[in-house]
C-alpha cells in the first residue's frame, strides 16, 4: 500500500513537472506569441473606391482569414487618421501611431530626400523597366532606407506614371512649356524639374486645383491618369501629354517596431500577404488605367505621345537636375535605379 501511494505521488510529481515545463515553454516564446491578438489601424490616402483601398481591404481580409480573426486590420480611407495630411500620415506610421499604410514615395521624401530617386525624371519609359528595378537592388535599397525611418516594407504598389495636362496647347517640347504655370506636388525636386523645363511651377493643395484651372489661375497640372480621370480634370483641361516622365510607386508599409515585436511566423505572414496585396493593386491599377485613357479620349481630351527625338529633348533639359541630386540621393542608390 505504501509503495502504491509512493508511485501515485511520484506520478503526480512527474505530471506537475511536465506541466511546469510546458508553461515555461509558453512563457519563453513561440506558443504564447503565436496566440497574440492584434487590432491594427491602416491608413490609405485615397477613397474606398480606389485600387489602394481595395489592396488594403484584401490584406485585411486575407489576414483575418489566415489567423481566424486573431490579427484584425481596420482600414481608414481618405487620410482620416492624419486629418487629410499625407506628410503627417507617413510620420504617424514611422512613430507607430498608425500601424500600416499605403503612401507614395513622393510623400516619403518629406522624411528623407533619398526617396525622391524613385520618381526621378524620365528614369523609366515603361512598366517593365520599373518592375525590374523595384523587384531588384533598387527596391531593396529603398526598403533599407524605410527601415532607417522606422518602417518595414511589405510590398510596392503603384500610383502610375505621371502625365502633364494643360488648357493652352499640345506640349511637344520644353519650348511649349515656357512660362506655363503648372501645379506640382510640394517637393523640391519637382520644383527644380519644372523650372529646368521652362515652366513656372506652383504648389497648392490638390483640393484647390480644379477651381484654379477653371479660373485660369494655373494653366496645367501633372498627375497619374487615375487622378486626372477621377477628378474630372478633362472638364478644365484640353490637352494631355503622355510622356511617362515620372514614376510614382506606393509603399505598403508596417511600423518597424511593431513588426519586430511579432513572432517569426506572423512576420512571414505579413510579408507574404503584403506582397500579394501590393501585386493585386498594381494589376488592378494597370487594367483601370487602360479603360480610363479611352474614356478621357472619348470625352474629348486630346492626347499627345512625344516622338523619340522629342523625348530626348526633354531628357537633355533636365540633365542638370541629375547632377544636383546625385549627392542628395547617393551615387549607389541612383546607379541601382539607372541600371535596368
Amino acid at each position: 500500500m505504501k509503495m502504491k501511494k509512493g508511485r501515485i505521488l511520484g506520478a503526480i510529481g512527474l505530471t506537475a513537472m511536465l506541466m511546469l515545463g510546458a508553461c515555461s515553454k509558453d512563457d519563453s516564446g513561440s506558443a504564447s506569441s503565436d496566440e497574440k491578438k492584434y487590432n491594427l489601424k491602416m491608413s490609405v490616402t485615397v477613397n474606398d473606391s480606389s485600387t489602394w483601398y481595395k489592396a488594403a481591404e484584401k490584406l485585411a481580409n486575407d489576414m483575418k482569414e489566415e489567423t481566424d480573426g486573431r490579427i484584425n486590420i481596420e482600414v481608414f480611407p481618405n487620410e482620416q487618421l492624419s486629418g487629410g495630411d499625407q506628410g503627417k500620415g507617413v510620420e504617424l506610421l514611422a512613430k507607430g501611431q498608425t500601424d500600416l499604410s499605403l503612401h507614395s514615395t513622393i510623400i516619403y521624401s518629406i522624411l528623407d530626400d533619398r526617396f525622391g530617386v524613385a520618381s526621378a525624371p524620365f528614369l523609366f519609359s515603361e512598366h517593365a523597366e520599373a518592375d525590374k528595378v523595384f523587384s531588384g537592388k533598387g527596391g531593396e535599397m529603398i526598403g533599407e532606407i524605410l527601415n532607417e525611418k522606422g518602417v518595414e516594407l511589405l510590398g510596392f504598389g503603384e500610383n502610375g506614371f505621371r502625365q502633364v495636362t494643360n488648357s493652352k496647347h499640345e506640349i511637344k517640347s520644353p519650348a511649349d512649356m515656357k512660362g506655363m504655370k503648372i501645379r506640382i506636388p510640394g517637393i523640391n525636386m519637382y520644383t527644380d524639374l519644372y523650372r529646368a523645363l521652362g515652366a513656372d511651377p506652383a504648389t497648392m493643395a490638390f483640393s484647390e486645383v480644379f477651381t484654379s484651372l477653371q479660373q485660369g489661375t494655373i494653366h496645367g497640372q501633372e498627375n497619374p491618369i487615375d487622378v486626372i480621370h477621377s477628378s474630372k480634370l478633362n472638364e478644365v483641361q484640353d490637352y494631355l501629354t503622355q510622356w511617362n516622365y515620372s514614376y510614382d510607386p506606393l509603399v505598403l508599409g508596417i511600423n518597424k517596431k511593431l513588426f519586430d515585436s511579432m513572432s517569426k511566423e506572423d512576420q512571414e505572414l505579413f510579408k507574404k500577404l503584403g506582397k500579394e496585396a501590393a501585386a493585386f493593386q498594381i494589376e488592378l491599377a494597370r487594367e483601370k488605367e487602360s479603360k480610363q485613357i479611352e474614356e478621357l479620349k472619348a470625352a474629348g481630351m486630346q492626347f499627345y505621345v512625344p516622338t523619340e527625338a522629342e523625348m530626348e529633348e526633354f531628357k537633355a533639359a533636365v540633365q542638370p537636375l541629375y547632377e544636383k541630386y546625385k549627392d542628395i540621393w547617393g551615387e549607389d542608390l541612383l546607379k541601382a535605379f539607372q541600371d535596368q
